[in-house]
């Protein structure tokens, strides 16, 4: 007899889980979370999975919890006989930690992964990871899709008259090269240099920008100061417009407020992470790749055309 899906989130989830199911044509499961006076919690699904294909979507941005939920979901998944486990995790928590980048410091990428496996996890769905490599960290299938599809269409609709792609740094190239090559426009980089962590000391923009309606490429967006400085700066060099696109929004702290005080026209983001709203800030949806990566996952069919620019209309 065929599997079927069952989809279930976590509590931190559900706002892009609701959309995924009903994109999908299906319910979401009910979870329900026991909660102890001492911060445990165990969740329990309301529902048999027995020898389904289990999805499990849940974000692992902070706090950690969201992170140990989801590794109990797919513990008790896995007890209760499901015939796959695959965690959907649309943002990838830890992912900047994907290399030892100075003595004595943990590769918290590859531990993350670590434990998704030894909970019982079948397969992975994520979105613009923020390291190709850490496809590589497991051995088990990791389907990486791209924002681009969600980004490319809708700067394509906005008709920018000088269009030119930046990243706001040199870590970015790669990411705001394949955009400037699909879209055939100029590309232009930000060089900076930090003291520590979070904090810029230097920047400057490497190309010209004068004239140019400026799109800023980024995966996450964390305190935001990277994006503004970049940003205000171009404006100063004579830039038409900038704004920014961004897959992850984390916005740490005060970086609404950074943005919103900025020279940036508008930033996009998807939903990967919730967020609270704002006259600059344009949410898209990741729902509809999301559940279509689920039926195609399921009917085990290819998903490669969501890994190629030259399949985005």
């Amino acid at each position: 007899m065929a599997s079927s899906v069952n989809i279930f989130s976590g509590e931190k989830t559900r706002y892009l889980a609701d959309k995924i199911a009903a994109s999908y044509g299906k319910e979401l499961g009910k979870v329900t979370v026991s909660h102890f006076k001492d911060g445990e919690y165990q969740p329990c699904f309301e529902e048999t999975i027995r020898g389904n294909d289990v999805f499990l979507i849940q974000s692992t941005f902070p706090p950690a919890d969201n992170l140990f939920e989801l590794l109990l979901l797919i513990d008790a998944a896995k007890r209760a006989s499901a015939k796959r486990v695959v965690a959907l995790i649309p943002y990838f928590g830890f992912a900047r930690q994907d290399r030892k980048d100075r003595p004595r410091v943990s590769i918290g990428a590859k531990l993350i992964t670590n434990l998704l496996v030894a909970a019982g996890v079948d397969r992975i769905i994520t979105m613009d990871l923020h390291s190709d490599q850490i496809q590589g960290f497991v051995d088990i299938p990791v389907d990486h899709m791209y924002a681009s599809s969600i980004f490319v269409p809708h700067l394509q609709k906005m008709q920018l008259p000088n269009l030119t792609m930046a990243s706001p740094d040199t870590g970015g190239t790669k990411r705001a090269a394949a955009y400037a090559k699909f879209l055939n426009t100029d590309l232009v980089i930000c060089f900076k240099q930090r003291s520590r962590a979070n904090q810029i000391e230097s920047i400057r923009v490497i190309g010209d920008v004068e004239g140019k309606d400026v799109v800023l490429v980024d995966d996450i967006i964390d305190t935001g100061g990277t994006i503004t400085k970049s940003a205000n700066l171009m404006m100063k060099q004579g830039a038409n417009s900038v704004r920014a696109i961004c897959t992850h929004p984390v916005f740490s702290f005060d970086a609404v407020k950074k943005i919103e005080d900025s020279a940036l026209t508008e930033v996009l983001v998807t939903d990967t992470i919730p967020r609270v709203a704002s006259d600059k800030i344009t949410i898209l949806s990741t729902a509809d790749i999301f559940a279509d990566v689920i039926r195609r996952v399921h009917k085990n069919k290819s998903i490669s055309t969501h890994f190629d620019f030259l399949t985005i209309q």
